[in-house]
């Protein structure tokens, strides 16, 4: 079935779970944070496509200090509203890790399982050391225990969208994190 379009996608949300400032607040005090733990390291920030960039790109201008990019793409939702379980990495990082410090960044952690893999994918190419900076954590759905450096904001069991977060490739340009009308995802299944 084709996608319904709403005249505004924000018509889709039923609630604002983080406003566009609160978030813009709590990344720079992350920023703050990692630029005073990482001070004279070799930072790589390993963001996961396509959800996190928004977040990747306003934490990297909050942390202040000298640093490096890279990028995985890594699929376990497809079109779905929960993670089949199943993790691909459709692109891995482009440049060596080995002896750098690696700070992965990520936009939601619900169960685990994509973390999870990610990290142990990472952790074998021997960084000096890995971490990790979510922007959201779900902790009621988590099956795969992770633990967590940098962590924005702890959300309850809802589907969100929004500041990179989508469901069907639709929404992530919305300022602020919401949770998406069961409808929207009802009608399109």
């Amino acid at each position: 079935m084709a996608l319904m379009t709403p005249a505004r996608p924000a018509d889709d949300i039923a609630e604002i779970l983080v406003k566009a400032d609160v978030i813009a607040a709590k990344v720079k005090e992350l920023g703050v944070r990692i630029a005073a733990d990482y001070q004279g390291k070799d930072l790589v920030l390993v963001s996961i496509l396509k959800g996190a960039l928004p977040f990747l790109a306003d934490l990297m201008r909050a942390t202040q200090i000298p640093l490096a990019l890279d990028f995985l793409e890594v699929s376990s939702y497809g079109a779905e509203t929960e993670s089949t379980g199943v993790v691909r990495i459709l692109k891995d990082i482009a440049k060596p890790i080995e002896a750098r410090d690696v700070l992965v960044v990520e936009d939601i952690l619900d169960t685990g399982q994509t973390l999870s893999y990610v990290i142990e994918h990472l952790r074998a190419q021997r960084p000096a050391s890995i971490r990790l900076c979510v922007l959201l954590d779900k902790p009621a759905r988590r099956v795969v225990p992770i633990e967590i450096d940098y962590r924005g904001f702890e959300i309850p069991d809802k589907f969100v969208v929004g500041y990179g977060l989508d469901y069907a490739e639709r929404y992530r340009n919305l300022p602020f994190v919401g949770v998406l009308k069961p409808e929207v995802y009802a009608r399109e299944s």
